[in-house]
This record gives structure tokens, sequence and C-alpha cells, in this order.
């Protein structure tokens, strides 16, 4: 039982000791009020987790008491105790939110039992209070686009005008540049915030079953069809769903969902009745849809139906100052667990990220700085904690800035095994794990380079 802040409030100076004896001794800190306006004055000079009061004290009764504490500490919990207990006292006083009616004479275990409901009544109340002021607060920052560069803000502007326009987008964009992203910005900033956002990957289910998803299906509709399911459409209703890689929905789908978008309305698997939909559709993909239309594998008029508006989320290697921040970003992400969070980079290993093409873009990134937060042993990401192909990289820069050349493959890695036995003082064995090879092959390698001396 957690301890707590107790007031116990009685006339009767031996009935007000015993109690607070009784509490103090389960570890909670009690203040003693003589009557019911020593109540009311101790209520206004400090906060109480629990009231232990008696009913009847001359000017003011417990009920009073009682009343004070629901208009002036509402989270506290009431406990009346009585030598005078009647059915209609012990309802009223319930009524007015107290937590327990206690008779006098009482056990001493019946109300420490009692004491231990209240507060666990109260702690309950406040984890639940807590927990969805976090909800609150999550659904009230939203999603968070991590950049500064000319490329992000004018990327932030177009989302904040697109947001409120209630139509459909086309959200295009290399792999890993973060549209989905994107997507829940539009919505967390549009009117349909406080609806359903859901993603949906178009290219990850078979045209039977993207349908059947998408539509959902009647009784009977087919083998297996027991009862009505409805679809992820109906599922959204009010709210916004996005669909993800739209360039890989076939052709007989792409009908079904421009009937979607001109109709509002749907018609399940297998049924004959219109089904009337409120949502707003996002369209997410990779491929250039033009392009699409113009070989046939996109229909043209859902191609100009989605593309209302467009939003084009620039790649990685377009906006690389944007790097460091979000190195670090994903950095504080996925450090957090450790006893000592690592915030920084080296300036070296820095340098080796900002000068990497990133063909995954953003996600690459966050998988890059996953790994450095997992296997770094310092309190800054070093170059040994980067992906052994990114410090190889070093190697080449160092090497090209130097000599104005390029390296053939056996100079590279000569070089860079070189520079690997530097790095570890000398250690093969750490030196043949970092280069993900046995013990033998670098010994093999060594002897070749006339590096075994």
């Amino acid at each position: 039982m957690e301890t707590a802040r107790i007031l116990v409030v009685d006339d009767e100076a031996i009935a007000r000791e015993n109690l607070a004896y009784v509490l103090r001794k389960e570890g909670h800190t009690v203040v003693c009020a003589e009557n019911g306006a020593a109540a009311l004055q101790a209520l206004e000079q400090a906060t109480f987790d629990l009231v232990m009061t008696d009913l009847r004290m001359q000017h003011v009764d417990g009920m009073q008491v009682l009343a004070a504490v629901k208009k002036q500490q509402p989270s506290a919990e009431v406990i009346i105790i009585t030598g005078f207990a009647t059915v209609n006292t012990a309802v009223e006083a319930m009524r007015a939110g107290a937590f327990f009616y206690v008779s006098k004479p009482y056990q001493i275990e019946d109300v420490r039992m009692l004491v231990q409901q209240a507060l666990e009544k109260r702690f309950l109340r406040r984890t639940v209070s807590e927990l969805k002021s976090q909800i609150k607060e999550q659904r009230t920052a939203g999603p968070i686009l991590i950049g500064a560069s000319p490329k992000m803000e004018e990327l932030k502007k177009s989302i904040s005008q697109i947001a409120v326009a209630d139509c459909a987008v086309v959200i295009l964009g290399e792999t890993g540049t973060g549209k989905e992203l994107v997507a829940r910005l539009i919505h967390h900033l549009s009117p349909r915030a406080n609806q359903r956002f859901l993603a949906v990957n178009c290219g990850a289910f078979s045209e039977e079953l993207l349908s059947n998803e998408l539509f959902g299906h009647e009784k009977e509709a087919f083998t297996g069809a027991r009862g009505i399911k409805k679809g992820l459409f109906e599922t959204v209703q009010g709210g916004t769903i996005l669909l993800d890689e739209i360039g890989d929905m076939p052709l007989t789908m792409q009908v079904k969902l421009l009937r979607v978008l001109q109709e509002k309305s749907l018609m399940r698997v297998g049924g004959t009745e219109e089904v009337p939909v409120d949502l707003r559709v996002l369209a997410a993909t990779n491929k250039d849809l033009r392009a699409q239309v113009e070989k046939g594998l996109f229909r043209p008029d859902l191609f100009f139906r989605l593309s209302v508006m467009t939003v084009l989320v620039p790649p990685l290697s377009e906006r690389r100052e944007d790097i460091p921040l979000l190195a670090k970003h994903f950095l504080r992400k996925y450090s957090s667990y450790r006893t000592i969070p690592v915030e920084e980079i080296e300036p070296a290993a820095l340098e080796i990220l900002m000068n990497y093409e990133f063909p995954g873009n953003v996600r690459e990134l966050e998988n890059i700085m996953e790994r450095a937060a997992a296997v770094t042993k310092g309190p800054a990401i070093s170059v040994q904690d980067l992906p052994p192909d990114l410090q190889q990289r070093r190697l080449i820069l160092s090497r090209s800035n130097r000599f104005q050349e390029f390296l053939t493959l056996e100079e590279n890695e000569r070089e860079y095994i070189a520079w690997i036995l530097n790095q570890v003082n000398q250690n093969k064995t750490r030196a043949a794990e970092i280069l993900g090879i046995d013990r033998v092959s670098l010994w093999r390698k060594l002897r070749r380079y006339q590096m075994d001396e």
C-alpha cells in the first residue's frame, strides 16, 4: 500500500489520537483536526489523499467537511466515521461522494483495509487520468517532420495548406522518405483529426484479398463468409485512409476505388445495397503515376481524381543539411533505454553520414542510428559504431582527398584492413569480427598484402 497524507477529524481527543497512531504505524503522514472548523482550515493550507472524519461535531459536522473536500480537493477520498449510524445518513454520505461509512466501535483491521482500498481507488483514478493526459498530449503534438532545409520548409508549408482542403492527395517520393508520416501530418492538421487514420499497403494483398479488405463482404458472399464483414473504408468513417503503394493496385480495383471517390458509397462483395462512406482518401507511391498511365498500368480517370493535390517528399540526398538533426533525433529515440543516453555524434562519424548517398533515405538513416545506439560503448557515436561499409567509405574519402586518385580494389581492401587493425589496437580476432570474416581468412589476407610482420 502506498503511503499517503491523511487528515483525521474528530472532536474526541482519544478517538482522534488512537486513529492517528494506527495510521502513522502504517507509514502515513497524518494531520489531526480537533473539529470541523479546524478541518476546513487544514484543507485550505494543504492537500490530502484521504480524509477520515467523524460525522457528528458541533458547528461544522462531517457532511460539511465532506462537501468541502469534494469542492476543494475532489481527488481526495473521504471515509465517514460515526457512533450514531443510520441507513439514511449512510446513504446520504455515499451519495455525497464518501468512499465508505464506518460505525463506531470499529475493528482496527477493518479500518486498515478500508484505508488501503480508498488509496488504491485514488491511485487507479490518478493513473487513468495521467494516461489520458499522455494520450491527449500525443494526439495534440501529432507527427513531427524533422528538418529545417529549404525543401523541408517548403514541404511543411504545402502540408499546412493541403490539410485544410478536404480533397484527395497524392504523396510522391522515394522509398523511405517518410510518405506515411506526411499523410499522418495531413490528417492531424485536417478537420478530420479527431477521427481515425488508417494506412493500407495496396501492394501487400492479392486482388481478391484487397477487395475484401477494403469493401468488406456480405454473409455467404463466398465459401467461409459466415457473416457480414465491414471493409476498411467503412471502419474509417469520418476519418482518413492512406492507400500506400497505390501504383501497385490492380486495374479492376482501380475502377471500384474510382466509384467510391465519385459516389461516396461502396458495395460490399456479394452485396446489392450501396453503403454510404464519408472519408478522405490519400494515396502514396514511389512510382511515376503519369508514366504508369501512359503505359496503360494506371487508369487516367483515377489518376486525375486522386491528384487534385500533389505533395513531393524530397529524398534525403537533396536535403543533406537535415542529416545531423535527423541523426540526433533517432539517437535520442533509440538510446533512451540506456542508463546514460547517447546524444552526441563524433565529427568523423558525422562526416561519413554527411557524405553518404542514403539510397534508403530517412528509413536507412534511422536503421543506422538504431544500430549505433545498440553497439556503442562510449558517450558519443564514433566511426566504429557505424556499419562496416560506411567505415570503409571514410578510408576511401580520406585517400581520395589526399591523393586525388582512385583506388584499386586491392589497395582499398589493404588500407581498410590496416585501418581496422589500427582502430582495434592490432587485435586480429576483433578485426576479423568487424570485417565479417574468420581469423584464418584475415591471416591469409595479411600474408597476401605482406602485412603479417
